[in-house]
This record gives C-alpha cells, structure tokens and sequence, in this order.
C-alpha cells in the first residue's frame, strides 16, 4: 500500500510533449510539497534544448533522443553530469531494461509518445516489468490486442492518463467489472460542435487549431475537431476495459467538467469530475491507489461557477469518423491499426494545408473501406506491416489529389 509521501519512481517517455512536460511538472510540485517523486529517466525524438534542461533540475540516471543525431549532440551537452545518454528507440528498450531502484514502490513509467511510435515502448515497458502510466493512445488503438495480452502474461498495470479513461478507471472502483451495464465517454464536441457539412466546408486551420476546452497538441486537436480522437478513445475503453463496443456510449459534454462516467446494473451513474487539467490525470497515475492533494498543481472545481451542466449525441452524420472507429473495433484485427495510420497521414496533408478539413474524414474513410480485408495480426511485425500499407495507399490518395 502505498503511503502518502512516498510514491514510485518515475520515467517519463516524451518528456517534451504537453503530457510530458506536465507529468514533470507533477513531479516539481509534489516534491516541493516534501512528496518527492524521483524522475529517473527523460526522452525526446529531438528537442535536446529542453531534455537538457530537464535533466540538471531532475538529475535522472537516463536520457535517451530517438534522434541519433540529437543523442550525439546531448551527449556533449551533458558530458559534465552523471546521466547516460542514449540514442534511438533500442536507447529506450535499454534505459527500461537496466534502470534500477530502491524504492519499494517501483517505477512507473509514463508513455506520452506520440502516434504508434508510442507502441514499442508501451510493450518494452511491460516487458520490463514496470508499471505503465499510459497517454499514447496509439499502442491501444493500433495494437491493443497485443497490449492487453501482454499485460495479462506479465501482471502487469496499466494505469490510463487520458482524462476520460482516467476517469472511467476511477468510477469503476465503485463497483465489480461485471456490475457495469454501460460506459458513458464524454467529448467536448470540439471547435465545431453544432456546424454543417456547408459550414465545414470553409473553416481554417486556425479555427481548427482553436479547441475551446483543452491545450493540446496540433495532431490530437484536429482529431478533436473531427470526432476522430473520440473514437479512438472508444476503441481504448474497449481493450482497457473489456467492454464490447455497443456497450461504449459518447456523449457531447459542452463544459468538459465531467470527464466520463460509469452506468452500473442498478442504472446508478457516477460521474468523476475536475476542472479540465491533464496534470489531475498524471497525478493519479503517480500516485494511485492513494490520492494526494493537488495545491499548486491545479486549481478546485467551483460548481457554482459551472452553473450548469448539459448534454447532447454525437452528429455521427456530420462527423463520420466517430462511427467509423466504432465499425473498426467491432470488426477487429488489422482495421483499427490501418485507421490510425490513415489519419495520421491524412492529418498531416491537413496541417499542411494540402487539404481542406471536410476532406480529412473522406480521405480516411476511403484508405478503411479499401482494406478493410487485411488479416489479423498476431504480432507486433504485422501491426506494422498493416500500419505501413495504410501509410503508403494514403499517401498515393493525397498524391492524386495534388496532381488534380
């Protein structure tokens, strides 16, 4: 059992990222409240300016840049400090495989990688046998089969950090899994809530860009727009949870207060509820199954300045890539990894301004329906090789378009 100032270590995998750099964020205030969580290793892809400031105020035993160049370039920056530099994903594979710890409580690691690179370090970790905070979507989305394998062989724990599945993992402590008849997913709706097809039609990157609720990154904030991060979160509900897919209901949350809830046999609902900080969810998987207070950390919620809270279904029409992450799960096998990795593809053309935001949905779409029929996988080689071929017959999609 845990005490209340005395937590695991911590490795914080993209620690440059928004999630990252709010877990280390986590990590300051509770060890300036005499709670102190020690961070024992950081990685980045590139951003050797931040890592290095990162590792002379944490002090961790690890760095890794999935950049080998980058790697090489932190290794002078830091040749005065006691960290070990490593370089690529094998750099992660390692630090994971060969960080020790006297504290009795372990390590926990936090994946925030973003995008299915995220995959391999959510499977080093569970091989290693830590504890696994998970923001990266992704390993659930793409390879969530193989995920929740693993961590069933190594009895393992996989603590969610996204807010919504955060908060279904806390409503599910009140009552047994097999008491839960219905899990209520709730989505602010994005930038767009309310608009046409007509009305998509014209709106901008900036628009886009401009999530009413939340600071996120550019990629998962289009997602938001377009309803798709809403139904990958639907297929992460899935495998963390062992649910069937029509037993996951998104509802549109306007005031994003409630960040999901959990409709039990006897049709009780509860409900977790925060002021919108993805620090609160970072936290708790630090130092869950405690809780620890959040005084300089993040501010309470004031329900009187909520005054209301309402609730509206999703417009599937308008919004067709929800529906058509549900389809996947349900359909299994390689679909969810080949709708990842459309999207991906086709967020970035978008980011670009190659494309127009109402193409986004159409694009995906089209990459899904053609493969629909590639095989289940079995392995983590597979996942990428469904991965890859979605990536290339997305890219010829867009290569079209720009020739016409």
């Amino acid at each position: 059992m845990y005490h209340t100032n005395s937590y695991p270590d911590l490795i914080i995998l993209g620690s440059t990222g928004s999630v990252g750099t709010q877990a280390a964020d986590v990590a300051r205030c509770q060890t300036a409240q005499g709670r102190k969580i020690a961070v024992r290793g950081v990685t980045a892809h590139r951003d050797v300016a931040t890592i290095e400031a990162q590792v002379r105020e944490f002090h961790p035993d690890f760095a890794v840049m999935t950049d080998e160049t980058a790697a090489d370039d932190l290794k002078i920056r830091l040749a005065d400090t006691d960290t070990t530099v490593l370089g690529g994903f094998e750099g992660i594979r390692e630090m994971l495989g060969t960080v020790k710890t006297e504290n009795p409580m372990g390590i926990t690691v936090e994946n925030s990688i973003l995008g299915e690179a995220g995959l391999a370090p959510t499977l080093y970790t569970l091989e290693a046998g830590h504890r696994l905070a998970l923001a990266n979507k992704e390993s659930l989305v793409v390879g969530g089969e193989l995920v929740m394998a693993l961590c069933r062989a190594t009895g393992q724990e996989i603590l969610p950090v996204d807010s919504e599945h955060c908060a279904i993992f806390q409503c599910m402590r009140a009552g047994r899994p097999e008491e839960v008849r219905k899990i209520w997913l709730t989505a602010s709706g994005g930038p767009f809530f309310g608009y046409t097809r007509e009305q998509l039609a014209t709106v901008t990157k900036a628009q886009t860009l401009a999530h009413p609720t939340w600071k996120m990154g550019a990629k998962i904030t289009v997602d938001s727009a377009t309803l798709m991060n809403k139904g990958f979160e639907v297929i992460e509900a899935v495998h963390l949870f062992g649910v069937k897919p029509k037993d996951v209901q998104v509802v549109v949350h306007r005031e994003s207060m409630i960040h999901s809830m959990v409709e039990y046999t006897d049709y009780s609902i509860i409900a977790q509820m925060s002021v919108p900080d993805m620090r609160h969810c970072v936290q708790y998987a630090l130092t869950h199954p405690c809780r620890s207070s959040a005084e300089g950390i993040m501010k309470p919620l004031d329900l009187f300045e909520v005054g209301k809270l309402t609730f509206a279904r999703p417009d599937t029409e308008t919004f067709p890539l929800l529906k058509l992450a549900m389809d996947a799960i349900a359909l299994g096998g390689a679909v969810p990894a080949v709708l990842n990795a459309a999207n991906e593809v086709v967020v970035a053309a978008f980011l670009h301004e190659k494309i127009k935001f109402c193409e986004i949905s159409e694009y995906v779409t089209r990459v899904v329906e053609d493969m629909k029929g590639v095989s289940a996988w079995h392995s983590y080689d597979s996942i990428m090789e469904a991965d890859s071929l979605a990536r290339q017959s997305a890219r010829a999609l867009l290569n079209h378009h720009t020739e016409d």
